[in-house]
């Protein structure tokens, strides 16, 4: 079994409902009422997203970084 790390961005949409995803993996994602529902939430999605990429052969995307910048402006 690989371990695989994967950044998952959460935010916050405009009826306070909390949106993680990973975009390292086109179209995953899920919802949730709290950031930890979310993040609980999605773990399943990404899980069947790897599994299903491995099945048809395909790559997966590996991060090599990622940053936070502050910009201002």
């Amino acid at each position: 079994m690989k371990i695989y790390n994967l950044t998952v961005v959460i935010e916050k949409d405009e009826d306070g409902v909390f949106l993680a995803i990973c975009p390292a993996l086109q179209g995953c994602y899920a919802d949730g009422e709290t950031v930890e529902e979310a993040l609980r939430m999605i773990e399943p999605v990404i899980k069947m997203h790897i599994e299903d990429r491995l099945e048809n052969n395909e790559a997966i995307p590996e991060e090599m970084y990622s940053s936070q910048l502050k910009i201002a402006v």
